[in-house]
């Protein structure tokens, strides 16, 4: 056994079902963390961060608008307007609650939540901002255009999946980013006009 997984079993002691099933997931992806295909689809979630996610939004926008395509310039307008509101339902849990990242949790054998001071990003696990942008974008594109589902949902569950694979987010860390991406999604469909 590895120091790591010793620091995951000691970490799991004090903790409750939710958090145990999450270090034991954790443990369990120590077997594929260093595949090749969880780096290369890791290093493509990276498209779901903030900025990508805000460049295609824009560009969706100013595309639509450019050549007089209402639709198009309309999903631009929902995936920004989603996207945002999910970062920042995503940025007030995390300044409320610290959580330790997989990887630190496998280096200091502890898992503590706490209230939320720090700015450390090993220590800012809860909810995964990737999982929240991934999935509000993606329903506001199929809000649109439903026949993309399968691709932005493949796509948003890929980015959202191979968190936990390469051990930067907890599973419920996944669940909480997704339920606030599709919950901002729903609030901005509630605002906007609704497809023809």
């Amino acid at each position: 056994m590895t120091e790591e997984h010793r620091n995951i079993d000691k970490a799991a002691e004090d903790c409750g079902p939710i958090t145990r099933a999450d270090l034991r997931i954790v443990k369990a992806a120590d077997a594929i963390a260093d595949a090749r295909i969880v780096q290369a689809i890791g290093k493509a979630s990276e498209l779901t961060d903030q900025p990508p996610m805000i460049a295609a939004s824009l560009a969706t926008l100013i595309a639509g608008l450019a050549v007089r395509r209402p639709k198009l310039a309309r999903t631009g307008l929902r995936m920004l307007a989603s996207h945002a509101l999910a970062t920042g339902f995503k940025t007030l849990v995390k300044d409320r609650i610290d959580r330790p990242r997989p990887s630190k949790v496998e280096e200091d054998g502890e898992h503590q939540v706490e209230q939320g001071e720090s700015k450390d990003g090993d220590d800012r696990s809860l909810p995964s901002g990737h999982s929240a942008g991934a999935t509000a974008v993606a329903r506001a594109i199929v809000r649109e255009y439903p026949r993309a589902a399968p691709t932005a949902y493949t796509a948003s569950a890929l980015a959202m999946l191979v968190q936990v694979a390469r051990k930067a987010h907890f599973p419920s860390d996944i669940l909480v980013g997704f339920a606030m991406g599709l919950a901002a999604e729903a609030v901005v469909s509630l605002v906007m006009k609704p497809p023809r």
